[in-house]
């Protein structure tokens, strides 16, 4: 086996070990962050390797997550609420998907304002969106 095909393997047990991390990954097997990225453009299989790691990386950081959940870590818990349950409400802000039509109109109104309450009842922008739509 060459040197080169031997710091590969070691580079990639050592990115395994730094999750991931480049820099510490290549000061383990002594080769600079260049050769790294230029392995990563000339070895397909090389750079598969190293995708691969990074999924493990991040099942790993995964698992950190639900330990902190199961321990009651209520920043842990919002961040997995905001990122995993969105669909529940769980948003700081809207999305809105408008598939593709890319065209939306949005209204807002200040119901706190007595003058806003009659003239834009629910009843009253039922109809202004009725007219719009034909």
């Amino acid at each position: 086996m060459n040197k080169t095909k031997i710091q590969k393997e070691a580079m990639l047990e050592a990115l395994e070990t730094q999750l991931g991390i480049v820099s510490g990954a290549c000061g383990k097997v002594g080769i600079s962050r260049q050769t790294h990225y230029r392995w990563l453009e000339e070895d397909e299989d090389y750079a598969t390797n190293v995708k691969s790691l990074k999924n493990f990386a991040l099942d790993f950081a995964e698992s950190k997550l639900l330990e902190c959940i199961k321990d009651k870590r209520e920043t842990s818990i919002i961040f997995y609420l905001k990122t995993q349950g969105k669909n529940r409400g769980y948003v700081e802000r809207q999305e809105i998907d408008t598939g593709d039509n890319n065209k939306f109109r949005v209204e807002v109104y200040d119901f706190a304002n007595e003058e806003n309450k009659d003239e834009h009842s629910l009843e009253s922008l039922r109809e202004k969106y009725k007219e719009n739509s034909n």
